[in-house]
């Protein structure tokens, strides 16, 4: 609570679209707020718009209107300080780079963890003590020889090392053992229940999570179906654990995807428009062209 009597917000997002250049909108009407101390975790299944909309909540991505997205009461894309200050963190993806017809392969120097660690400036020796001896980092690690999980605990340090308020998790566990992703969830939970800081963290991996979490987000093709606190979700009281909970969720969606499908391949094709012999004389000349 906010010292004159207001409850004090740390994400707030308003009747949020959104929709990638000449698409049709992707996210629609989106409505979420967490106050300090929540953890909220966001499922839903592939493609249905989890890392596209914590790009939007990171600020990476612009949207109609300064108070659409608005962390710590401030404009997430707009204001940069909540980056740059640290409040703000986001930590998704993996360290990787493309390479011409190779595709994405991972980030690989001959540098040790303890250079890219110590390289980070104002980290507090404390905290950053702490942090290599949770993930268990050995800071002799070279970059270019060790295992995907060895360098997601790296990347993982990296962007823990400044205390922030609003932390947003993309899927940053899936290359950590059990006993890791464990001791990072504790420590999670710690920031929040001790500093009031507030995270929002995309997963499939839902193993102990039914106490870890505060609050639930269900997302269905960009449309929130689902935004409660975890106490309130009455199939928890009877599932007892959270994949049996999800897992009907996303069932039904599937099925539901499946017979949109069926019907619209069912449906007639639309009329072919003709076209005149002079500009298929034309398409013609274009593409032998490029043959």
């Amino acid at each position: 609570m906010a010292g004159n009597g207001v409850e004090k917000t740390s994400l707030e997002v308003t009747a949020m679209n959104f929709a990638y250049p000449g698409k049709p909108p992707f996210i629609s009407n989106f409505n979420l707020s967490l106050q300090p101390g929540s953890r909220c975790l966001l499922i839903g299944a592939n493609g249905a718009g989890k890392t596209t909309l914590l790009r939007i909540l990171a600020g990476k991505h612009m949207v109609g209107g300064r108070d659409v997205v608005r962390v710590l009461g401030r404009s997430a894309f707009h204001d940069t300080s909540l980056v740059c200050g640290g409040e703000l963190a986001y930590l998704g993806g993996s360290w990787s780079r493309t390479v011409g017809c190779a595709g994405e392969i991972p980030l690989q120097g001959d540098f040790s963890a303890e250079f890219m660690i110590f390289g980070v400036e104002g980290a507090n020796p404390e905290r950053r003590q702490k942090l290599i001896e949770l993930l268990d980092i050995d800071l002799r690690w070279r970059m270019h020889k060790v295992s995907d999980g060895q360098r997601r605990r790296v990347q993982i340090c990296m962007g823990l090392l400044q205390p922030f308020e609003v932390l947003l998790l993309d899927e940053i566990t899936v290359d950590l053992d059990v006993v890791a992703r464990l001791d990072l969830l504790e420590f999670f939970k710690e920031e929040c229940e001790q500093r009031g800081a507030c995270i929002v963290y995309a997963t499939h991996i839902f193993d102990g999570l039914e106490t870890w979490a505060s609050h639930i987000a269900y997302v269905e093709d960009g449309t929130l179906k689902r935004a409660q606190l975890m106490s309130e979700v009455p199939e928890l009281t009877v599932a007892k654990t959270l994949i049996k909970v999800v897992e009907p969720w996303l069932r039904r969606e599937r099925e539901e995807r499946e017979k949109a499908a069926a019907v619209k391949a069912l449906a007639p094709p639309a009329p072919r428009v003709q076209q005149s012999a002079s500009s298929l004389w034309g398409s013609s000349r274009h593409m032998a062209y490029y043959r």
